[in-house]
């Protein structure tokens, strides 16, 4: 069983920032002192997945905005993958976040890359989850990366202010195109 706790405390803050450096791209990951300072301020939630006995088994970071919410970061410790508890942890943000409109963004398949096959996994699981495409493709940060959602939909202009409105217009604005 697995459940999702708010990490509010510096042990479950400090697995969190170990597996988010470790299992995210360098290119992909804000600075956690932003990540930090936006929990603060009531934009980010910064979540532990766990097993019953408080074993820790990923993370996941999301932004909220209006309705919207955005799964911005989702990992799974390396030695617990392929067993389930992605999904059940999944499963559990879903429901968690019904009602509102929830999405997350993907490195894009389909293109030449040195990760094709690990992006078509990645996108594999999302829909298998109950993620739909949405036709939705943007650069951010120089990274292509497509748009999933979870039965909603979300435009360009929408997903560009949860961006600009959470992080700044300056730091944001020029690193946000459709595609």
């Amino acid at each position: 069983m697995v459940t999702i706790m708010q990490a509010c405390d510096s042990v479950r803050l400090a697995r969190i920032e170990k597996l988010y450096r470790e299992a995210l791209p360098a290119q992909e990951r804000k600075p956690f002192r932003l990540i930090l300072d936006k929990r603060a301020e009531g934009d980010v939630e910064i979540q532990s997945i766990e097993g019953e006995s408080g074993q820790f088994y990923g993370l996941a970071i999301t932004v909220l905005y209006q309705d919207m919410v955005l799964l911005d970061y989702f990992a799974i410790q390396p030695e617990q993958r392929g067993n389930g508890i992605g999904s059940q942890a999944f499963a559990l943000l879903r429901g968690k976040y019904a009602g509102k409109r929830f999405f997350l963004e993907i490195e894009r398949t389909g293109v030449e890359a040195e990760n094709a096959l690990f992006r078509q996994k990645r996108k594999a699981f999302y829909l298998r989850n109950g993620m739909q495409e949405s036709f939705l493709f943007v650069r951010l940060f120089g990274v292509e990366m497509e748009v999933l959602v979870d039965g909603c939909s979300i435009c360009f202009e929408e997903y560009k202010r949860l961006y600009t409105d959470t992080f700044g217009e300056t730091r944001m604005g020029k690193q946000i195109h459709r595609l």
